[in-house]
């Protein structure tokens, strides 16, 4: 007969409901410390207490309520401290691993007032302030710092902002920079019409009248931006900067994927996903390569970094497609802006998706490395590339090498058109001839003599590889 008590450890009472089941063992001290582990360890998820992941002992920012809308994601792994250190950290690294800064290089990042833009000056000058410390606390003092400088364009020629909201813009900028603790960093405002001449009086006009001569929408967003760069580096140029840093994150370039695909230009996609980016004269760097929106944005708001929008226009055509699509793809899986970055940049990268090897110091270690990594070739081991006159894409030299005409040791019209790139003559080039003429003619120099130069480099090529079979000058051709 059961006696039905819990003091009974006689084992005579048995619930029906439990047949087959173990029978419990006596409670005894080893039983409570096996019953403490198990709590301890239910205890320290962070998604069931708040408590921060990686240091495991502060809260959560969604524990906290902190970042805003941000709650999800890392917010809800790591605590404010562990979240800014981990998405420092990641800017570091890119910037170490790949050799992107060097001690004597000079900096110009390109300043939106955008989020991402912010987060990348703000990093910047931390790893400055870190470097001129330990400039000055070293004895030798024999790495200098490197110096920053601040760069906007002023598009208000092409754009609908006021002038009243973009002066008081850039005064918003200059503060934000001035802001910033010593070491001083200059700011610099470049008119979008920088890109022509100063000789040309008229330059206003003419990039109004060869933005408006693209009728698709898609093409002139990416000719603005191409003209964008373009400043950036008659900037840099003009004030000794040795690195362009732009603010491409994860979710733009994840966009730009998709949008490289949907317009042809898979062959020149691998070239604007990389850390670094030399087919300029001056090489740009994306640092924040690995870093999603949505993390910067938590950063922004959890260290009240200002922030000034301007051109905060929505994306038109293809590219604006694309962006709803990918932050549809987003708000499903936030991993999917990550996935799709990881798979483009399994693309093997070209030559000048490295720094040059003229730099000094540790940091060509790191470069070299990484080329490694990468199974890249030497630039003497490749054929030399032909690059798009009108976006700089790169092209094979097989596709543009055999569409050159001349005119008096000049390109002709029709010999421009023929060496873009697929994408340009479909969406941003006319295609009546006399429009085609007039709209060459509006092109700032540096595009035109950038077309002649690549001419005579695929025309160079194309004679080095029939060389066999040409007649010298000595031959009668019997």
């Amino acid at each position: 007969m059961a006696c039905n008590s819990g003091a009974c450890q006689s084992g005579c009472y048995r619930d029906d409901s439990s047949t087959g089941a173990e029978e419990s063992p006596p409670l005894s001290k080893k039983n409570e410390a096996s019953n403490d582990v198990f709590n301890g360890r239910r205890s320290t998820e962070h998604l069931d207490n708040g408590i921060c992941l990686k240091c495991k002992v502060n809260r959560t920012i969604a524990a906290d309520g902190g970042g805003g809308n941000f709650g999800g994601g890392d917010g809800g792994r790591f605590c404010a401290d562990c979240f800014r250190s981990n998405l420092f950290g990641k800017f570091r690294l890119a910037v170490t691993a790949n050799a992107l800064i060097s001690p004597s290089d000079n900096v110009l990042v390109a300043f939106s007032g955008g989020t991402c833009s912010r987060v990348a000056l703000q990093f910047l000058h931390e790893m400055q302030s870190r470097a001129q410390k330990n400039y000055d606390a070293s004895r030798d003092r024999a790495l200098p710092v490197f110096g920053v400088g601040v760069a906007f364009i002023d598009e208000k020629t092409i754009s609908a902002v006021s002038s009243d909201d973009l002066d008081r813009a850039i005064e918003e900028m200059k503060l934000i920079v001035s802001d910033l603790a010593p070491p001083m960093k200059q700011f610099h405002v470049v008119s979008a019409e920088a890109i022509y001449s100063p000789k040309v009086g008229d330059a206003k006009d003419r990039l109004n009248e060869l933005i408006n001569a693209v009728g698709d929408v898609t093409g002139k967003e990416d000719l603005l931006e191409h003209f964008r760069m373009l400043s950036l580096q008659k900037m840099a140029i003009e004030n000794g900067y040795t690195k362009v840093l732009l603010g491409t994150c994860t979710s733009r370039i994840a966009c730009h994927v998709l949008e490289a695909t949907v317009k042809g230009r898979g062959y020149s996609l691998a070239a604007d996903i990389q850390y670094v980016d030399a087919r300029w004269k001056i090489p740009v760097v994306l640092p924040l390569r690995d870093c999603p929106i949505h993390e910067l944005s938590m950063l922004c708001s959890l260290d009240s970094l200002m922030t000034v929008e301007v051109f905060n226009g929505t994306r038109a055509g293809i590219n604006g497609l694309i962006s709803s699509f990918v932050k549809l793809l987003q708000e499903e899986n936030p991993s999917r802006e990550s996935t799709i970055m990881r798979t483009a940049g399994k693309l093997t990268p070209f030559h000048f998706n490295r720094m040059p090897e003229d730099n000094d110091y540790n940091g060509e270690v790191a470069s070299r490395r990484r080329q490694k990594k990468y199974n890249l070739k030497t630039k003497d081991a490749l054929p030399p590339e032909s690059f798009c006159p009108i976006c700089n894409s790169p092209l094979k030299i097989s596709n543009s090498g055999t569409s050159i005409n001349f005119d008096n040791g000049k390109t002709s019209p029709n010999g421009i058109g023929a060496a873009c790139c697929a994408s340009c003559q479909f969406q941003v080039l006319p295609k009546d001839p006399s429009s085609l003429e007039h709209f060459i003619s509006l092109l700032p120099p540096s595009l035109v003599s950038q077309a002649e130069d690549g001419d005579r480099l695929s025309q160079r090529h194309l004679r080095e590889q029939i060389e066999d079979c040409l007649l010298s000058d000595n031959e009668d051709g019997t």
